[in-house]
């Protein structure tokens, strides 16, 4: 049986020394569920938030294939703790299950300089504006699919304005661009930046980027990255990030 935990304590000794701040955000009960074996004493757990799901401890086959019923969508990358848990993935779900590679950055504090950041944010194009996201760009990104992700784990706009922030560029007053919390966490937010395909390779994500950060900055919290891609770390080199490790995950469609 596969139980909720609601106290991250119980579950935190399971997920130690796993820098994710997803995890985090699970664990200080901000956002995202923590499921396990046990409600007191779990030998394994589940961090899931959005579409991130974690699994750590003694690999369980029920754990791996559990789906709350709170939970709508088709789609969830998983990340296994360890190599068994990645064989249980697979055994599990099988040819629902793509291993991919992603690209974790390091978490290092006073690595970003203030005027190159700037000197990036001076770079947007003139026929572009920056603005961060209220109220009403927050609910226009939750309705546009492509940039959905900017604000879709945040349940409303008062826990995004409480515990998110984001910045968008706007072209004759559409988002084409922006860099946002996709989940925070007590002291940091896990950026997500995405462009509208017609407006890639205008350096819009790096303006985006480089404005967040420099706004996380600003207000004492940390700007954690974790890349999907080679590019992704490439853009995170360039606003002052550094390469820590390449880990395995698993798209599962058809969840």
């Amino acid at each position: 049986m596969i139980y909720e935990i609601r106290q991250g304590s119980i579950a935190a000794p399971l997920f130690k020394g796993w820098q994710e701040t997803m995890i985090w955000s699970c664990l200080q009960n901000i956002m995202g569920h923590i499921y396990a074996t046990a409600p007191r004493q779990p030998d394994a757990a589940m961090a899931i938030l959005g579409d991130f799901c974690f699994l750590a401890g003694r690999p369980d086959r029920e754990l791996a294939g559990y789906k709350p019923e709170w939970c709508t969508q088709e789609f969830i990358i998983m990340v296994p703790e360890t190599p068994e848990w990645a064989s249980l993935i697979e055994d599990v779900w099988e040819e629902r299950a793509q291993k991919v590679i992603r690209y974790a950055m390091k978490k290092e504090t006073g690595v970003f300089s203030a005027e190159r950041l700037q000197r990036i944010t001076a770079s947007l194009p003139s026929e572009y504006c920056l603005r961060k996201i209220d109220e009403d760009l927050f609910r226009s990104c939750g309705k546009t699919a492509w940039c959905r992700d900017l604000v879709s784990v945040f349940e409303n706009y008062e826990q995004y304005a409480a515990r998110g922030m984001g910045v968008v560029a706007l072209k004759d007053g559409e988002i084409v661009s922006g860099a946002s919390s996709y989940s925070a966490y007590d002291g940091g937010i896990e950026i997500e930046i995405d462009t509208r395909e017609d407006h890639r390779r205008r350096g819009l994500a790096s303006v985006c980027g480089a404005k967040l950060i420099l706004d996380c900055m600003a207000r004492g919290r940390y700007p954690s990255w974790d890349a999907q891609n080679l590019w992704s770390v490439s853009l995170a080199e360039k606003l002052g990030y550094h390469f820590s490790h390449e880990y395995t995950a698993y798209e599962i469609h058809g969840y």
